[in-house]
């Protein structure tokens, strides 16, 4: 029965140290497969054995670490060529977008110059120089109407008078070809009675 206890006690203490042992073996190789670089180079120093004043790494460790940390260098180069290139495309967008706006500018002042000019009679003319040009010759219009108005109302006032004029002529005419009737027939009429008078 001894024997048997014994031999229970070896086989539960060979199965408890294999099983610390597996558990170890596993976290030693799991803390260097996770983890961060500074993470991994702790566990590497607490693991290493010590010789005089040296630590002493086991080369599968070292190269371990070595794929860790090349593989870290690989991963963030790649994440710096990502970012860079996404930060290239933020400037290509900035730069269309500006480029966009530019062209939006250029067309919003086309089409006030567009919107402030037109063509009149062949000619590109600002609206303002049409605009005063307009009322330049309204206003030039406006003092020729007023010359001429002027000019018909002082002739027709002289037609009025003139033709007033006529007409007293014409009645003074009138009446003086009835007095001079009158009088030849006067003058007849005694030439007639001063011829039968010599009869």
């Amino acid at each position: 029965m001894k024997n048997r206890l014994f031999s229970l006690l070896l086989g539960l203490f060979i199965l408890v140290s294999g099983i610390a042992l597996a558990q170890d073996s596993n976290e030693r190789q799991g803390s260097l497969q996770s983890g961060t670089i500074d993470s991994q180079f702790d566990y590497l120093y607490r693991v290493s054995n010590n010789y005089q004043e040296y630590k002493v790494v086991r080369r599968s460790y070292l190269d371990q670490l070595k794929s860790n940390i090349m593989d870290s260098i690989q991963t963030m180069r790649g994440e710096v060529l990502e970012m860079k290139g996404e930060v290239q495309a933020r400037q290509d967008s900035i730069q269309s977008i500006q480029a966009l706006l530019n062209q939006t500018e250029a067309e919003k002042q086309e089409a006030i110059e567009a919107k402030d000019n037109f063509s009149f009679l062949g000619m590109g003319i600002h609206k303002a120089v049409y605009s005063t040009f307009m009322w330049v010759l309204v206003a030039a219009l406006a003092v020729a109407l007023a010359f001429f108005s002027f000019k018909y109302f002082r002739s027709f006032s002289k037609i009025k008078r003139a033709e007033k004029d006529l007409v007293d002529l014409q009645e003074e005419f009138e009446q003086h070809r009835k007095n001079t009737l009158e009088r030849e027939r006067k003058l007849k009429r005694e030439l007639i009675d001063a011829q039968m008078g010599k009869s």
